[in-house]
């Protein structure tokens, strides 16, 4: 991939794309459970706590209300005892599927390349 010069004005442009993105992706835990999501569909929140090490209920908790604002992630409540939570990747969500996937593979082959 090369990188191309551009007009100054569309640079500025690309950076605040950037700097949204970041905004809304940003933080230790989103990407994690960006894919945890994205992996199985829909994923009870005890699920994701499981699949995503090291996160804490309560980061968990604001993490997924910060997704959900940003409508990449959808929440529905099941009418069951105890009551069930469901979260899956809203249609908006599921266009970080090729950013994540790529993400998997860039760390698969940077991790051959620094290890050998």
């Amino acid at each position: 991939m090369e990188c191309k010069p551009i007009d100054q004005n569309d640079r500025k442009k690309e950076m605040m794309a950037i700097h949204d993105a970041m905004d809304v992706l940003s933080g230790k835990w989103k990407i994690y459970i960006i894919s945890s999501i994205c992996h199985y569909n829909k994923r009870r929140f005890s699920d994701i706590l499981n699949d995503v090490v090291g996160i804490s209920n309560k980061m968990l908790s604001k993490e997924l209300k910060e997704l959900e604002f940003n409508k990449l992630v959808k929440r529905t409540v099941l009418d069951t005892h105890p009551v069930t939570v469901l979260y899956e990747l809203t249609k908006h969500g599921k266009t970080l599927q090729t950013i994540i996937n790529n993400l998997t593979d860039w760390g698969l082959q940077h991790r051959k390349e620094i290890i050998g």
